[in-house]
């Protein structure tokens, strides 16, 4: 499957990239973000987020682990593994739990869960790229082969 690699200008530029992406997904779906502290991973989670329609807060659940969102058009779960000291922490979670398949689970740091999580749909790697990030989205499925056609024909 193809990789793609868009860029992001600014913080605006990432959350309308995540809305972007959240329409795609129709809510379902494993996408992991990857990329150092700072990166944007939090940012493009609440561009997902707000994309199905969440007015609130969507912040990074670092000591939570989960964070829940029950919308009207969707089921999200964002997942911050940063703090996780061994994956096998996850099953205490009730990890599985979270990835039905009527659910879209974003996995902050998923190499902390290595062996434990489920295979993802996209891998996402945020890094730094002049002023904004270079997003370089790797397909594991064909839906998410999908949405980076998606997203590469509409920008």
């Amino acid at each position: 499957m193809s990789a793609v690699t868009l860029y992001a200008a600014d913080e605006e530029a990432m959350l309308v990239l995540g809305a972007r992406l959240a329409a795609l997904t129709e809510g379902r779906g494993i996408i992991c973000l990857h990329g150092d502290l700072g990166a944007g991973k939090t940012t493009l989670s609440r561009g997902i987020v707000r994309g199905f329609g969440h007015q609130g807060a969507v912040k990074s659940p670092t000591f939570t682990l989960v964070e829940p969102y029950e919308l009207d058009d969707a089921r999200i779960f964002h997942f911050d593994l940063y703090r996780l000291a061994d994956p096998e922490e996850l099953e205490f979670l009730g990890i599985r739990d979270y990835f039905a398949a009527d659910a879209l689970c974003l996995i902050e740091w998923p190499q902390r869960g290595a062996g434990v999580l489920p295979k993802a749909d996209l891998d996402i790697t945020i890094s730094p790229h002049e002023a904004g990030r270079a997003l370089l989205l790797q397909p594991h499925s064909a839906r998410a082969e999908a949405w980076c056609a998606a997203l590469s024909a509409a920008l």
